[in-house]
C-alpha cells in the first residue's frame, strides 16, 4: 500500500468511500475522476491530490503523518522504506527520571548501529542517527523509548512515527514483541532474553564482564532488526485486509 493509493486523508472520505473508489477502478491518484463521488467531495479530493503530490515529491513525511488517520499511518512505510529508522533501547529500569539508558540500537537501510552508555551513547550521537531518518519505527516506543530518550538526553525526536504495537493490535496480535514475532513466524538466532536479563547483563558489565555487554548488544540489535521484519509482515497483512473487498470482486 502506497500513499498514492490512499484517499482516506481527505475530509469526508471514510474507509467505505475509499473502498468504493477502489472497486470502481480508482486505485491511484492518477486515476481519480470526480464523477465517482459528489461534487464537493470530488473537489476536496482533487485539491488534496494536488497538494499531497507536491509534499510527496519533496519527501515530506510530516504532511502525511498529520493528514492520515492514526490507524492508517502504516501506509507511509512503503514510500519511506529506505528512510525509516527502526530503533530500540535498553535501560536499567522503567523511569527516565531514575534509571539510565544502557544501549540504543538503530537499523536503517540494511545498516545496524549500537550506541553504548559511557562510550558512544551521547546526545549528539543520537541526533546524528536520527538526522537521516524521514520516518521512525519502534515497538511501544511512543510510550517508552521516545520519551525515555527525550528526557534522558534533552532531545526532541520530532519525526513521523509508526509504533508497531498499534498496527499489530489492529491485526489482533497482542503481547510483547517476542510473542508477536513467534505468532507471525519470525525466528530469533539467540535464546530469548527478558528485560530483566538485560538489566542484569548491564550490571555484570559494570562489574567488569565484557562478555555480558556483548550479549546485551546482540540482544538489542536483534530486537531492532526484527522490527523491520515485523513491519514488512504487518504492512503486507494490513494491505491485504484493506484490499480484501476489491480482490474478492475481481
Amino acid at each position: 500500500m502506497r500513499i498514492e493509493n490512499s484517499f482516506i486523508p481527505v475530509r469526508g472520505v471514510g474507509a467505505r468511500t475509499e473502498r468504493n473508489l477502489w472497486k470502481a477502478g480508482v486505485t491511484h491518484w492518477d486515476e481519480f475522476d470526480p464523477r465517482h463521488v459528489g461534487a464537493k467531495t470530488g473537489d476536496r479530493i482533487e485539491s488534496y491530490i494536488a497538494e499531497a503530490q507536491t509534499h510527496l515529491d519533496d519527501g515530506d513525511a510530516h504532511f502525511f503523518d498529520e493528514s492520515f488517520p492514526s490507524k492508517e499511518r502504516w501506509r507511509l512505510y512503503e514510500n519511506f522504506r529506505e528512510e525509516t529508522c527502526f530503533f530500540d533501547i535498553e535501560t536499567t529500569g522503567l523511569s527516565p527520571n531514575r534509571d539510565k539508558v544502557t544501549t540504543v540500537s538503530f537499523y536503517q537501510d540494511g545498516e545496524t548501529t549500537t550506541l553504548v552508555r559511557g562510550d558512544t551513547l551521547t546526545a549528539d550521537a543520537l541526533r546524528e542517527q536520527f538526522a537521516d531518518a524521514t520516518l521512525i519505527s519502534t515497538f511501544n516506543g511512543a510510550r517508552f523509548d521516545v520519551p525515555f530518550l527525550e528526557t534522558s538526553f534533552d532531545l526532541s525526536i520530532d519525526l513521523p512515527h509508526i509504533d508497531l504495537m498499534y498496527p499489530c493490535k489492529t491485526l489482533d496480535l497482542s503481547g510483547g514483541l517476542k510473542q508477536i514475532e513467534k505468532d507471525v513466524g519470525i525466528e530469533r538466532d539467540r535464546p530469548d532474553i527478558s528485560g530483566r536479563d538485560a538489566v542484569r547483563l548491564w550490571h555484570e558489565y559494570e562489574r567488569g564482564d565484557d562478555a555480558s555487554l556483548e550479549t546485551l548488544i546482540s540482544y538489542n540489535r536483534e530486537d531492532t532488526v526484527n522490527l523491520q521484519r515485523l513491519m514488512e509482515t504487518v504492512t503486507e497483512q494490513l494491505h491485504h485486509r484493506a484490499w480484501s473487498d476489491v480482490l474478492s470482486d475481481s
